[in-house]
């Protein structure tokens, strides 16, 4: 049981909520956990998330002194969003992040004013959802995840921060609500105020079995608070997922909006993150083979020798970044007789493409590539990550956490050091 000063960050999934605690240093001292459920209805309920809030904490006090926490920062899966009733008890069950709403007509009215940077733009969009949540019965507010999380440990309504208000038509740049919002049908007054990630907004009541008085940190969407668990935190610093598909960030020193690669910056304090998606990735190579056999066939490979194998490995035509090119057929001919080299090419496709989408993210205004760090199922393969080095040509940085609690614990720690 540790004891020393802590600074804990909440992680608010799609189905369960982790806390993470970190020491003066940075090292991680505590992680709790608890389920929501998967059920669709269950994860759209606001008191099973406060339910799970409590069990979370109470698993986290296992292992940590929680009266010797310094500092809370919250983070919330980006885009979803809840209406709030005059007594701010949840008029309703939230709106998912992945909630599309149904009235067409929504979406089209945000897309007839809002500039085509802005990322308030989709039947998914979290402004699509506001709309259609503002016109529930008694809605005084409506708020984003992770905001109604940090009220339920303020006991009162605070700020939202600029990373979650960003898919509800926010302005990072100004900084402000845009007055084209004001050319859609959604209320203003709705609306919370915003203010930066890292800016101390309130202090806790205490509730869920912590002490009274610590303060509360602004802070981010899930995807920015998994990047900086990593470690990364100067322009330049860069984070590939190798996931069912190829997703790049990079932490810029100004905002980058590409609207045609489906590119936009979340704005983390005075920094902003950038990122891109490929469809290419592991769902490309499921393609072609399962789990075991590519396991068998990395063990045949020689990273060191390139392939002359010229593929754009893709699950299924169409490609969104670094190529904007809806009908981009796969590219994975010839295919050579032996599985090693067809599978060592298709490797290679995506780590260039891994390059290329770096580089395109450079050509668009963002700083050069200064290191990578790498997450998700294809980081553990030791062939693929030497054959993706050679490529891009940068150093390699271990991960510090995968967990996204941890990225927000370490914005608790700097904004309250």
């Amino acid at each position: 049981m540790t004891s020393s000063p802590l600074f804990v960050g909440v992680d608010i999934g799609t189905s369960g909520i982790r806390a993470a605690a970190v020491g003066p240093d940075g090292k991680v001292l505590g992680l709790g956990r608890a389920r929501i459920g998967a059920d669709d209805h269950i994860r759209r309920d606001p008191a099973m998330w406060a339910r799970a809030l409590h069990t979370c904490f109470r698993d986290l006090g296992q292992t940590v002194d929680l009266s010797a926490i310094a500092g809370i920062c919250v983070d919330g899966t980006s885009g979803t969003v809840l209406a709030l009733d005059g007594k701010g008890q949840p008029n309703g069950h939230a709106l998912m992040y992945n909630d599309a709403v149904e009235n067409q007509r929504i979406p089209s009215e945000i897309a007839a004013v809002a500039p085509s940077q802005s990322a308030a733009h989709g039947a998914s969009s979290a402004l699509a959802r506001a709309i259609e949540l503002q016109d529930r019965p008694g809605v005084a507010r409506i708020v984003h995840q992770a905001d109604w999380i940090a009220e339920q440990l303020a006991g009162t309504p605070v700020p939202s921060d600029e990373s979650n208000a960003l898919k509800t038509g926010y302005d990072p740049v100004s900084r402000t609500w845009p007055d084209w919002l004001g050319e859609t049908s959604i209320r203003r007054d709705l609306l919370p105020e915003v203010v930066p990630t890292g800016t101390v907004t309130a202090r806790t009541g205490g509730t869920f079995g912590l002490p009274a008085g610590i303060p509360i940190v602004a802070g981010m969407s899930d995807g920015c608070a998994s990047f900086l668990a990593t470690g990364a935190k100067r322009p330049g610093d860069g984070v590939t997922v190798l996931g069912t598909t190829l997703t790049l960030k990079l932490l810029c020193d100004g905002p980058l909006f590409a609207p045609e690669y489906g590119i936009y910056s979340h704005r983390i304090g005075d920094l902003w993150l950038a990122g891109g998606a490929s469809n290419s990735g592991g769902a490309a190579l499921l393609a072609h083979f399962n789990l075991d056999q590519m396991a068998n066939l990395t063990a045949r490979i020689d990273p060191e020798t390139p392939s002359e194998l010229d593929y754009y490995p893709l699950p299924r035509p169409g490609e969104r970044f670094p190529i904007n090119d809806p009908k981009l057929s796969p590219r994975v001919t010839p295919r050579p007789e032996d599985d090693a080299a067809f599978f060592k090419g298709l490797l290679t496709g995506i780590a260039r493409i891994e390059k290329l989408g770096y580089q395109r993210l450079v050509v668009l205004g963002a700083p050069a590539l200064t290191s990578v760090r790498t997450v998700g199922g294809g980081a553990d393969n030791p062939v693929w990550t030497r054959i993706r080095l050679k490529l891009i040509d940068v150093p390699a940085e271990p991960v510090f956490s995968k967990e996204a609690a941890v990225g927000s614990a370490l914005v608790a720690r700097e904004a309250l050091s």
